[in-house]
């Protein structure tokens, strides 16, 4: 009894020091700003310019995740072939690499100087500098947590399920439309939001790519090297919350469905 006791005082000890380490600099921030200096900020072209841009951006990167990421979860989940631990570990790798070098890679394969950046400059398409080339780095970093997550719902899956359709003359397209996905719903929303919550978040790549136009991170870092904390603590108020709503939004999501008697 006793050492349970004191198992659960270290346990909670640890709590605090971890919810404390988290909330004591993010609560600083949130309430330095001023309410007269968070609605200045909102009345500032270039803040909402940029903040809408971050939110319109990321959310092109989950909407191309979510075209090209969801066969390759099906596939992933639902197969077992020689160099699949190697797929899953390549899908892995922008969450590991560190951020400036997915920018540098990026940039490596779209400049003058390679010939898939020879071709897309045939076809106007440009990435130095240019909206195309943020979502394209938010895509990079943020198509994994789609993939995983999605992966994840469809393994939850009971493939009878998926067998029994076929077994009555459905094809393959028409049970995973039919059956699989409306299961996976919950997992698609989830990776959705983690893909965004990813993407709205990144700096260091983008600034790589494309320092213009601006996303509010890139915003809010040059306000802080012209001006100091007073003048960027507002926008980051701002992005915070926006990072928060996707998160609440995710919890609620996580939640258990209640069950109909």
């Amino acid at each position: 009894m006793g050492r349970k006791g004191s198992f659960f005082w270290v346990s909670f000890s640890c709590g605090i020091m971890v919810l404390t380490f988290i909330l004591l600099p993010l609560v600083e921030m949130l309430t330095a700003p001023s309410g007269a200096m968070l609605r200045e900020t909102l009345q500032d072209r270039n803040v909402i310019r940029s903040i809408w841009l971050s939110i319109y951006t990321a959310a092109s990167a989950a909407g191309i995740s979510f075209l090209v990421g969801t066969p390759l979860a099906y596939l992933l989940a639902r197969s077992q072939f020689r160099g699949k631990h190697l797929i899953e570990s390549v899908i892995d790798l922008p969450i590991v690499i560190p951020h400036p070098v997915v920018g540098i890679a990026i940039l490596g394969v779209a400049g003058k100087n390679h010939w898939l950046g020879q071709y897309l400059q045939e076809f106007g398409i440009r990435i130095m500098g240019s909206t195309t080339g943020i979502i394209t780095v938010l895509t990079f970093v943020g198509m994994p947590f789609y993939i995983n997550a999605l992966k994840a719902g469809f393994e939850a899956i009971s493939p009878r399920l998926e067998n029994v359709s076929r077994s009555l003359g459905a094809s393959m397209w028409s049970t995973f439309v039919r059956v699989t996905f409306p299961l996976a719903w919950r997992s698609v929303l989830v990776g959705l939001i983690m893909c965004c919550a990813r993407s709205i978040s990144e700096f260091g790549a983008v600034v790589v790519v494309a320092y213009h136009p601006m996303i509010a991170p890139v915003l809010i870092y040059e306000r802080y090297e012209g001006y100091g904390l007073q003048y960027s603590q507002p926008v980051a108020v701002w992005l915070v919350l926006v990072c928060l709503s996707l998160f609440l939004a995710l919890r609620l999501l996580a939640l258990p469905q209640k069950k109909v008697s």
